[in-house]
């Protein structure tokens, strides 16, 4: 059968996540309803490049899924965007490689993750960026975040403790911090991250620009191998799944954005 890759962006804030779950409202259970309305009720596997958590958003999620129907491209994105909810949107699809995956194929990710820095919170972005109206030392944040790239660490500390994953080296390519009139767009490029990594260490960063850690203290976070010894977990809301990249697309995440 044909298999199908799609870039999809979706908002977050009514689901569970991305993965399926018992009784709960997730972005893959939307997306295999919409499927399986095409397919008369037949059922089709979707599967990401990873899972996002509840409130988390995507710019640029990447799925695959196969299907006995050789429609052209533009049918299957017209079909699929007119079943889809509101709060999900197919931006592009193609036919793959019959062995290309999702999941396994990918060369580099980008997050970003929004602070909004008003004094006041803003209801209308409540959903899309997390509130922080403490002052901030951003030198010391962008100083701190030069420990964590350009090689291969072990990020045990910036995991959650309750991953099956066991290798957890990975290399973080590059870290900005920009300011935006209020927001803070902090952006992570990588070749993967572990569950919640991308959160702790944000986290981690907003603890050591408002003075409760330096910047080296990055190094000690990194040695000791242990979730406890990194920062907070920054709340779900602020972060977006920004762009996935493959062999195929002749790029590389950690140059071109």
């Amino acid at each position: 059968m044909p298999r199908y890759k799609c870039v999809i962006a979706y908002d977050g804030t009514g689901f569970a996540g991305y993965q399926v779950q018992p009784e709960k409202r997730t972005v893959q259970s939307e997306l295999e309803a919409a499927l399986g309305k095409m397919h008369k009720g037949a059922s089709v596997k979707v599967t990401a490049s990873g899972r996002t958590d509840a409130a988390v958003h995507a710019k640029g999620q990447v799925i695959h899924f196969d299907s006995p129907y050789g429609f052209p491209p533009a049918n299957w994105l017209k079909a699929l965007n007119a079943l889809l909810p509101e709060d999900i949107t197919v931006l592009g699809i193609e036919e793959a490689a019959p062995d290309f995956h999702a999941r396994f194929d990918t060369v580099g990710k980008e997050y970003r993750y929004i602070v909004l820095r008003s004094k006041h919170r803003d209801p209308f972005l409540r959903n899309y960026a997390c509130h922080y109206p403490h002052s901030l030392n951003i030198e010391a944040m962008r100083k701190a975040a030069s420990y964590l790239t350009g090689k291969p660490y072990d990020f045990s500390s910036f995991c959650a403790s309750n991953t099956s994953v066991v290798d957890k080296v990975r290399t973080i390519y590059k870290i900005e911090i920009k300011e935006d009139e209020e927001k803070l767009v902090f952006t992570f490029s990588g070749d993967g991250f572990l569950y919640n990594m991308v959160r702790i260490l944000t986290g981690t960063l907003l603890e050591i620009g408002n003075g409760k850690r330096q910047p080296e203290d990055i190094r000690s976070i990194l040695k000791q191998k242990d979730r406890r010894a990194a920062g907070k977990t920054a709340p779900g809301h602020g972060l977006y799944l920004w762009e996935v990249c493959y062999p195929e697309d002749g790029k590389n995440i950690s140059h071109d954005n």
